[in-house]
């Protein structure tokens, strides 16, 4: 009797030899050749889902959008959850929470850092990619900017504070805290990332936490 195969399994799969791969040996080494032997399966299997290598990276881009996404929404859904409002300090922790999931805070988060400026930069040069790359930073940049009015509503905020300024100097912050930690790893280390950012987010609230 035949394997029967689940094709959002077999997906899965792949996408995640594509973020071994760069993370490994970097974006250029990705090819759908050498993408089905880290995962294990036959070129034949990998075109059959992926006919061409612009659309396993496109795939594989959307899917670490969505995958990181996804966690950005819990927090900020909890942050901005109306019937089930949370304490000051709650707020200011789960803020924290929402912005370190871009971070390289761990190794997953790392991998992911890598990954994601490997696909950026490949974007720069090719237009398949460049939608793809602006989503994520688009779906920061737009929660990040509604977290901050909803900051100001409670009270919360600073008052002279310039909220389109402030998201894009937040969502600027941690592309480049995100950019040192992977181009000289060792040298910005997890605490202290975390520690810039609750310095700068303490700067935008108004009275104590």
């Amino acid at each position: 009797m035949p394997k029967i195969v689940d094709p959002q399994e077999r997906r899965r799969a792949v996408v995640e030899a594509v973020f071994r791969v760069v993370e490994r040996d970097g974006l250029e080494q990705a090819s759908l050749r050498n993408v089905a032997a880290e995962a294990g399966l036959a070129i034949g299997s990998v075109r059959h889902y992926f006919t061409t290598h612009s659309e396993l990276m496109v795939f594989a881009m959307r899917a670490m959008s969505e995958r990181v996404t996804g966690r950005l929404v819990a927090h900020a859904d909890r942050l901005l959850n109306a019937d089930a409002p949370l304490t000051p300090h709650e707020r200011w922790e789960t803020a924290v929470c929402m912005l370190a999931e871009v971070l390289p805070l761990d190794g997953e988060r790392r991998r992911e850092a890598v990954v994601w400026l490997a696909f950026v930069t490949a974007a720069r040069t090719r237009p398949e990619l460049r939608p793809h790359a602006d989503e994520l930073y688009d779906g920061l940049l737009a929660l990040t900017t509604r977290v901050l009015e909803g900051a100001r509503r409670a009270g919360r905020l600073r008052l002279d504070a310039d909220i389109t300024l402030e998201a894009r100097s937040l969502c600027a912050l941690l592309d480049g805290m995100s950019l040192q930690a992977v181009l000289h790893p060792g040298r910005l280390d997890p605490e202290t990332m975390l520690s810039v950012l609750r310095r700068h987010l303490a700067a935008l609230v108004a009275g104590e936490r």
